[in-house]
């Protein structure tokens, strides 16, 4: 059983950075692939960027939404047990509650994972 706790979310005006962190215990974190997603009030969950580990190596593999790309960039400290999603240049509709999400195969959709941390709150002004 893996438990996830994001933290770092907060209020930023629009064209700042904001860093997420989430922490990961109680599995062995290396293994899993991780991924953030997000959800607005009244919209649907969304993906927003995931990282995983190759199988056959230390390459991780990186994908991103289009709508973050450029701005957004995960990473992972398997020694810390700690993915990160620094967000910058920071717009109104990156608004959401953002979650931390963790699986064995990966993907851009929410089922793909099977532990969810609690969600950190992002809110950006114009």
């Amino acid at each position: 059983q893996v438990q996830l706790v994001e933290s770092g979310g907060g209020l930023g005006q629009a064209g700042a950075s904001l860093s997420l962190s989430c922490v990961a215990s109680g599995g062995t974190f290396s293994s899993y692939s991780v991924g953030w997603f997000r959800q607005a009030p009244g919209k649907e969950r969304e993906f927003v960027a995931s990282i995983r580990r190759s199988m056959r190596g230390n390459i991780s593999y990186i994908s991103y939404a289009d709508s973050v790309k450029g701005r957004f960039t995960i990473s992972r400290d398997n020694a810390k047990n700690t993915v990160y999603l620094q967000m910058n240049s920071l717009k109104p509709e990156d608004t959401a509650v953002y979650y931390c999400a963790a699986g064995l195969s990966p993907g851009a959709r929410g089922d793909q994972y099977d532990y969810w941390g609690q969600g950190t709150q992002v809110t950006v002004s114009s």
